[in-house]
């Protein structure tokens, strides 16, 4: 093809984007990652990114992206250069606890986690049931800085700019084949009526010594809170807001945020607040994880709409990604 740049072209430089890049880069092929947001401005980087299965679909498939992710992030833990490390902790219900004689069981994933579950005595106040496991957890920043780098040094380019057309995008690169990586952004730029945003936001506050997260889910009443440490700063939130595209912090939900994490860890009263961030996930009622069909242009390869699950399927859906875009190479 003349004045080709690369043979894949990327659209979106969050989690998804640059795990597909990688494995396309790695394998030889000619990638560049374009995105309107460099990678730690993306709403990656405001993930709690704990693995986990959370606002996306429930089905086999998911399982299994869920279980090839698990896998490489306990990998990862194993470098403190990738950001990721295994962190214990509790997640825990406001539910009515399961009766005497007759212990809960765990989700699937839960069990791939060797989740236990928690005595009454050992949650905090207002909450009935909960499991305590061990999980990868990712500090985003760190680890979008070590995937640009490990993708940069495969030969891979991440170049600023809109895209308005798929196919017009790989047309200026002279790609092949185009990847849709961009999350929320799909839902204009396809159109794609079906994605819905959930708005998270989040507070960064001096680490008062925490070192176990902790995540309590919402009910009709009560917000989603949880706690994710991350050496001399923790990760406190938050917020689950459909259809809400607003990205810039709220001071007053900030001080509830911190409330709530206060209610559930005291040392975190007092705590100081040194940074917010506020992102989208991309919920759809089923990941878009396909090929188009292939007409005279480039192959459209999508992989978007993983809700809460970005980090949890990332590296299962990148290599099926991939997998699709690498057939229209040859």
């Amino acid at each position: 093809m003349p004045n080709s740049e690369c043979d894949v072209l990327v659209v979106g430089a969050g989690v998804s984007g640059l795990t597909t890049a990688i494995c396309l880069a790695e394998s030889g092929v000619r990638v560049v990652i374009r995105a309107a947001a460099p990678p730690r401005q993306t709403t990656s980087s405001v993930a709690g990114a704990i693995w986990g299965p959370h606002l996306v679909e429930e089905s086999d498939r998911v399982a299994r992206w869920g279980r090839e992710t698990l896998a490489v992030l306990r990998e990862f833990a194993a470098d403190p250069a990738t950001g990721v490390r295994t962190m214990t902790g509790v997640a825990a219900s406001r539910g009515t606890p399961p009766p005497p004689g007759a212990p809960p069981e765990p989700p699937d994933w839960l069990g791939d986690l060797g989740a236990v579950p928690c005595r009454a005595a050992d949650l905090p106040g207002g909450f009935a049931g909960g499991w305590r496991y061990s999980a990868p957890l990712a500090n985003m920043p760190a680890y979008l800085g070590y995937l640009r780098a490990r993708f940069e040094g495969s030969g891979g380019r991440v170049e600023a700019g809109m895209v308005r057309s798929l196919p017009a995008a790989a047309a200026e690169h002279g790609a092949r084949a185009v990847l849709n990586c961009t999350g929320a952004g799909a839902r204009d730029l396809l159109p794609d009526p079906e994605l819905t945003p959930y708005q998270g936001q989040v507070v960064i506050a001096e680490n008062p010594g925490l070192t176990e997260f902790f995540i309590g889910l919402p009910d009709d009443t009560t917000e989603l809170v949880y706690l994710f440490p991350h050496g001399a700063t923790v990760v406190l939130g938050g917020t689950e807001v459909a259809d809400d595209w607003n990205t810039k912090p709220d001071p007053a939900v900030a001080a509830r945020i911190l409330r709530d994490c206060a209610a559930v860890e005291p040392r975190l009263n007092g705590a100081r607040m040194v940074g917010h961030r506020v992102g989208l996930r991309p919920f759809r009622p089923r990941v878009r994880l396909e090929a188009e069909p292939r007409g005279s242009g480039p192959l459209v390869v999508h992989n978007y709409g993983h809700g809460g699950a970005g980090i949890t399927l990332s590296w299962g859906c990148a290599r099926e990604a991939a997998a699709l875009a690498a057939r229209a190479l040859g």
